[in-house]
């Protein structure tokens, strides 16, 4: 009996716990991005340019050390059982994060979030475990739903970065955020259940999986493209967000609520609509929802650059998630669809590899950007490069259409 078959019991309850888990650990991950810039002031730096180049390099440490380690974990996964990378990456950030709060210095910052991304990944974990255990025609839905879990995390976090340093203290916060992680590791032992025969999925099936049809490698590589630039938009203003925010003349004593404020409003939208999103790539196809994401997404970008207030920032940011909520499930329905049971997790891995690349590059290249040039040209960029990944996704889906139709999608 398959791997799927036989989790099929389980992956209801088991998705409801990723949700958990997932919401958790980015709340943790994501609450200190209103306090980013402050953090780093505080731990020595002085110049706005310098501020604003080492909190991108910070924030995007940790998702360049998941994209190197993704592909790795998505392997042992498909070798050693979905559940054990789960406890591991848990376990891994609840350490790592709570000894962000102890750091001397900026590198001391840049190096733990870098370790938090090499052991961590407990999002990325989750999405190869339901993305192996869901029914393929239900795999729309339920990967709109683990992605809600991630967005609420991603929006509870800046609210509670906005908030909880005025309690506890700036280090204090990362302390709170590792005992939240902590809990998502107790719920990960004890309740996900999973039937994985080492023998039977591990290394009989490692020792004799075929290779990838090279017929969907251009297929499978738009698509891991397409979810890096769908990170790229989202992360390339959020690290420096707090800065953009004192540009349109709000105090400093409010910068890092408001912050918080305007991060939210992104993830609040995609909570809106990922699970619609998710459910109508399963009835109208993926490759539709994807593409006019995409094509929303670069134009509500733009008119981003011309605010005056940051409320109205807010509102942009609000109706970019929403467009942004139906790209990531419906990638990842189309490359589940696209490669054998066999290679689920390793593909799977490539997807969080991807996505974490676009964490990286979104940060650096606002924080470039912003320095050097302009806060404002942030969104021209990034805006131009989704009309061009809109571009390119029309033109493979068309143009390898044989294999979009064998992939039901």
């Amino acid at each position: 009996m398959s791997y799927p078959l036989r989790n099929a019991l389980f992956w209801r309850r088991n998705l409801m716990v990723c949700v958990f888990g997932s919401f958790t650990t980015l709340v943790s991950l994501s609450m200190l991005l209103p306090f980013l810039p402050l953090y780093v002031q505080q731990l020595g730096e002085t110049t706005q340019a310098g501020i604003v180049q080492w909190s991108g390099i910070a924030f995007g440490a940790t998702f360049f050390g998941t994209a190197i380690t993704a592909p790795i974990w998505g392997r042992l996964a498909d070798r050693f059982g979905r559940k054990t990378m789960l406890v591991r990456a848990a376990i891994g950030m609840a350490i790592t994060m709570s000894l962000i709060g102890l750091a001397r210095n900026v590198t001391d910052l840049v190096i733990l979030r870098l370790a938090a991304g090499l052991i961590g990944g407990y999002a990325s974990a989750s999405i190869v475990m339901i993305g192996s255990q869901v029914p393929r025609e239900r795999s729309g839905w339920a990967l709109g739903i683990l992605s809600t879990g991630a967005l609420s995390g991603s929006l509870v976090g800046p609210l509670v970065g906005g908030f909880l340093p005025d309690l506890v203290g700036i280090r204090g916060t990362f302390f709170v955020g590792g005992a939240m992680i902590a809990v998502a590791a107790l719920a990960t032992i004890f309740l996900i259940r999973e039937d994985f025969d080492r023998q039977l999925d591990g290394k009989h099936r490692s020792a004799h999986a075929e290779p990838l049809q090279a017929t969907n490698w251009p297929v499978i590589g738009t698509l891991l493209l397409t979810a890096m630039m769908v990170l790229l938009a989202n992360m390339s203003i959020e690290p420096i967000i707090t800065v953009y925010i004192g540009s349109l003349g709000v105090p400093v004593d409010h910068q890092a609520r408001m912050a918080g404020i305007v991060m939210a409003a992104s993830a609040f939208g995609s909570i809106i609509t990922a699970p619609r999103l998710g459910a109508l790539a399963d009835r109208i196809g993926a490759w539709k929802v994807i593409i006019g994401c995409l094509l929303v997404t670069a134009l509500v970008m733009l008119p981003q650059a011309f605010v005056t207030e940051w409320w109205e920032l807010a509102i942009l940011r609000g109706v970019m998630g929403m467009s942004l909520a139906g790209l990531l499930p419906s990638i990842a329905k189309l490359i589940r669809h696209s490669v054998d049971e066999r290679h689920t997790g390793r593909t799977l891995g490539y997807l969080q590899s991807a996505q974490f690349s676009g964490q990286v590059t979104g940060p650096l290249l606002g924080g470039q950007i912003g320095a050097h040039v302009g806060l404002s040209q942030v969104f021209f960029v990034t805006g131009a490069l989704l009309l061009l990944c809109a571009g390119l996704t029309s033109w493979v889906s068309a143009r390898y259409a044989d294999v979009r139709h064998a992939l039901k999608s």
